[in-house]
């Protein structure tokens, strides 16, 4: 994944893209970039490496080694951005935050054409060059970036700082990121998290359409180009790694995530699945809010059994290596023992995707002296891997814990059948649920339905990305 946010000021643009910036760093953990436009100096470019420190730390020189009134600044989790670009549009800063599954397809036919490109360590190509390889072969930004959006199987937000001191957006065809403009008396910004500009002393201004594309400047916001009617927003904004203070299209996180737990609650209400539970408590942090809508409506007590140590691993994305992030996120655990000795313990996961760090967490419960621990996903099975945002990091359907166990119960002949597997009230989706249960030792398991999450978000299903669940893109 990845965050950016962009600043146009009639004063001095580096506080509001330093601070804007940082406040996206929840979304990624390997790269930090700033670029800044001065009318004396021109554009200046500034990257860092932000896999061992935290976004704030590596450009804290920042003031006293640029300046500018209009600025962009992006969180990478793949490669170094924004990048300064010199091509028939002039010159101008990019930073690009989605992903590109046909990327070597693409590579070939811009080679094809004339172009050229800094190979990176392995010969590889940075995504952001490609995209404004693409827009550069078209006579004008809006043109480029539309023939960019199209050719580019997958996402594309992008966000551009020309060498006039504007700011050029496009959010992606159709919709899956959200792109949002603050508006303050001395200019405007853009940014991926709506809280963000609100702290910084920016107003609501409105959201950019689905493959809408603007032009900001002190003066205003231009519409360069309409939205579109299609939109599919990604679910899991909500559910997952959304901060829970922003809101997308009219929805807060938070609110969600409380509706979300009420809706699961109800659900287990009818069907008696929480007998016997002392505490309801989240998987912190993104479960949390879920499972206080659960305990709420559920009437069961909630507690925090255990809590994230988080002063030297303060981001949940880092390290970006799978095994070193199970074991930071075990080494986080700490328990307190007097509401886990003896005691019946309901936790609400943000999802299960691989299982993995579940696994963990269960097994550290029950060394500490838990009596029974259940389990529930705020989210319905994910039965395939995101190729719009790779949010899941997954390489392979198979790394799926619910594709896995359904491959081990009927081989591939299951995954005709993912409907019945997502559903608990069928004999394939009751086989699902107590396969993990065994292999996690979980003393019970429910995910959220479908119905339940769209209901919890409150926008219509048409409206949203439900893909990594069934597979409709």
């Amino acid at each position: 994944m990845g965050g950016y946010f962009g600043v146009v000021n009639q004063k001095d643009a580096i506080p509001d893209v330093f601070f804007g910036t940082d406040y996206h760093s929840h979304l990624g953990t390997r790269r930090g970039g700033i670029a800044v436009y001065d009318r004396e100096i021109g554009l200046q470019r500034d990257i860092h490496n932000i896999e061992n420190a935290s976004f704030r730390s590596r450009f804290a020189d920042i003031f006293q080694v640029m300046k500018g009134t209009a600025a962009i600044g992006c969180i990478s989790d793949y490669d170094p951005q924004p990048l300064l670009i010199r091509s028939r549009h002039g010159s101008y800063a990019i930073c690009f935050i989605g992903v590109i599954n046909n990327q070597k397809d693409l590579i070939d036919a811009c080679m094809k054409t004339g172009s050229h490109f800094d190979a990176m360590t392995g010969g590889n190509v940075n995504s952001t060059e490609l995209v404004a390889a693409l827009i550069d072969q078209k006579e004008d930004f809006v043109e480029g970036i539309r023939y960019a959006q199209e050719r580019i199987s997958g996402t594309a937000s992008i966000l551009i700082l020309t060498d006039h001191g504007d700011l050029i957006a496009a959010r992606d065809k159709v919709g899956r990121l959200p792109f949002l403009i603050g508006k303050r008396e001395d200019g405007y910004c853009i940014t991926f998290e709506s809280f963000a500009y609100q702290k910084l002393g920016y107003e609501d201004h409105r959201e950019l359409g689905p493959a809408e594309i603007v032009r900001i400047s002190c003066e205003g916001v231009e519409r360069l180009s309409p939205p579109g009617e299609e939109m599919r927003i990604c679910s899991f904004l909500w559910s997952y790694y959304g901060y829970p203070t922003s809101t997308y299209e009219g929805v807060n996180v938070e609110m969600m995530r409380y509706r979300n737990g009420h809706i699961m609650a109800r659900r287990d209400k009818t069907l008696n699945n929480n007998e016997g539970v002392d505490y309801v408590g989240g998987v912190p942090d993104s479960g949390t809010p879920h499972a206080i809508g659960y305990s709420n409506e559920s009437k069961l007590p909630f507690a925090r059994a255990f809590i994230k140590y988080t002063p030297t691993w303060s981001r949940s994305f880092m390290p970006t290596e799978q095994s070193q992030r199970n074991r930071v996120a075990k080494m986080k655990q700490i328990p307190v023992h007097d509401l886990i000795r003896g005691k019946n313990l309901l936790f609400v996961d943000d999802s299960i995707v691989r299982g993995t760090q579940l696994r963990e967490t269960v097994e550290f419960l029950y060394e500490n002296g838990a009596k029974s621990v259940h389990m529930r996903s705020a989210c319905p099975p994910i039965m395939y891997g995101c190729k719009f945002l790779n949010f899941s990091r997954a390489t392979s359907d198979m790394e799926l814990i619910a594709r896995r166990i359904i491959m081990d119960l009927e081989g591939e002949e299951g995954f005709c059948h993912l409907d019945e597997y997502s559903d608990s009230d069928t004999e394939r989706g009751k086989k699902l649920r107590d396969t993990i249960c065994g292999e996690l030792h979980l003393a019970s398991l429910e995910f959220q339905t479908l119905k339940g999450i769209v209901e919890a978000i409150g926008l219509p299903e048409c409206k949203l990305c439900t893909y990594c669940w069934n597979g409709k893109e």
